[in-house]
């Protein structure tokens, strides 16, 4: 009889294989399966970042177990709960301030780098007196419920903690980055095709603190944009380059004897290389 630990190990490993996009639908269908490593399991897996409109505001907003109490969650903007809740916890002054400074900052970085999407940054406190922690969320989406014949969507969970050392001048950042990505495409032309992946990498490293407010934010985003652009060009070799080498040793655009003309004259070349070097 399988433990829980087991049950629970074979339940990530077979998420990770199942496309990102039906995170929500596949996970609702093994807690039904294995109801005992529910909790286990909604803590374990992340889910696709869902948008919630801040009616305050005017702005849309990401939600995610971050910014949620109860039913409700937090928008970034007005740091009130849609639905409405009265007794929702809030960050203190000191963090919210620098909340705001990382949303405008982000939303930059956003710009720059997705050319659109939607960005959203929540922090809290630690137990501890020196140190704080928080989540930046980026997603982008194509075509997605559209009708178009190409699809996708990028969702980026950063979540970073940071501790303050004791002399004030430095700290240390531990970032773990969860990065979820599908393409989907369908076609009379190509056919139809369902690409996508989770990815999920951690870094930890101590930088100087010239700032207590901007030199957070400025430490926080090198940090990130450094791992997600190191996972894009994972991503992109192995989602993008690996199929599509796949495709084109499945699929010749040339003829049958085109090939083997090509073939014949590729070992007539190597022939006579050889008969070179011998002389």
């Amino acid at each position: 009889m399988p433990t829980a630990d087991q049950k629970l190990d074979c339940a990530l490993d077979l998420m990770r294989r199942l496309p990102p996009q039906y995170t929500e639908r596949n996970l609702s269908r093994l807690v039904d399966l294995v109801p005992e490593i529910c909790e286990d399991l909604l803590s374990s897996i992340d889910q696709p970042l869902k948008v919630v409109r801040d009616e305050t505001e005017g702005k849309d907003f990401l939600v995610c177990d971050y910014n949620r109490d109860g039913d409700s969650h937090r928008s970034p903007y007005s740091n009130t709960y849609f639905p409405p809740m009265e007794d929702g916890a809030l960050p203190s002054d000191k963090i919210r301030e620098l909340e705001v400074l990382a949303n405008d900052a982000f939303d930059k970085y956003r710009e720059m780098y997705y050319e659109g999407g939607i960005s959203s940054v929540y922090l809290w406190e630690l137990d501890t007196d020196s140190g704080f922690a928080g989540v930046i969320l980026v997603k982008k989406s194509v075509g997605a419920g559209t009708g178009n014949e190409i699809s996708g969507c990028w969702d980026s969970i950063n979540v970073v903690e940071v501790q303050e050392k004791a002399n004030g001048r430095s700290a240390h950042y531990k970032l773990t980055t969860t990065t979820m990505l599908w393409l989907e495409t369908k076609s009379e032309e190509s056919g139809s095709l369902n690409l996508g992946g989770t990815m999920t990498r951690q870094v930890a490293a101590d930088h100087e603190l010239t700032d207590a407010t901007f030199g957070h934010i400025k430490n926080i985003g090198i940090m990130v944009e450094d791992l997600e652009n190191k996972m894009r060009a994972h991503l992109n070799d192995i989602y993008f380059g690996k199929t599509k080498d796949i495709v084109n040793g499945l699929r010749s655009f040339a003829s049958l004897e085109e090939e083997q003309q090509r073939k014949k004259l590729h070992a007539q070349l190597i022939d006579n290389l050889a008969r070179s070097n011998a002389q």
